[in-house]
């Protein structure tokens, strides 16, 4: 029966997400043949979330796979992604947490979305320190060149400097305020 379910996921996931019907067919199948199975309800939860824009559904999805294999590792990067979407900032940092005490989680993708959930809440100096750790534990060029990104998105949201005040700090000259 594995083959067969396998068959059906390998479809969705060559289809998706060009071909959504041929995707959804394919889930349903999947799903008709195991209803449990994490990937088949992580590409469903995908689904709802990247195209369908249903996020508490999609939600759903993801909850459900993990309920059924904590270390579905494929449903902990979209889901994550679909908490920060729906502003779930609270379930988003409960679950990051709870995650990078999982072995053979991605660490470094677990920092970097933490590194963004700060983001989210502007704190762009707690975001730093997460990209900082997120780069400690990235083992892939690609996806430090994606850390690096990150950081400096959100160095830009920084707030500027004022660097004449200091420049006319330094100097003694008096301005009227």
């Amino acid at each position: 029966m594995g083959t067969i379910i396998n068959h059906y996921i390998f479809k969705a996931l060559e289809n998706y997400p060009y071909d959504l019907e041929e995707t959804m067919e394919a889930l349903h199948y999947a799903l008709s043949y195991d209803e449990k199975n994490t990937m088949a309800l992580t590409i469903m939860g995908k689904v709802y979330a990247e195209q369908l824009f249903k996020y508490e559904e999609a939600i759903h999805y993801f909850q459900q796979a993990l309920a059924e294999n904590v270390y579905a590792f494929e449903a902990y990067e979209p889901y994550l992604k679909v908490l920060l979407w729906n502003e779930d900032y609270t379930e988003a940092e409960v679950f990051i947490n709870y995650a990078l005490n999982i072995k053979g989680s991605d660490k470094a993708m677990l920092y970097l979305k933490k590194a963004m959930l700060y983001e989210h809440l502007k704190n762009y100096k707690k975001a730093l320190r997460f990209v900082k750790e997120a780069k400690s534990f990235a083992f892939d060029s690609g996806f430090i060149s994606n850390i690096e990104e990150t950081k400096t998105r959100i160095k830009s949201k920084l707030p500027k400097k004022k660097k004449a005040k200091k420049i006319i700090a330094e100097n003694g000259i008096k301005t009227k305020e």
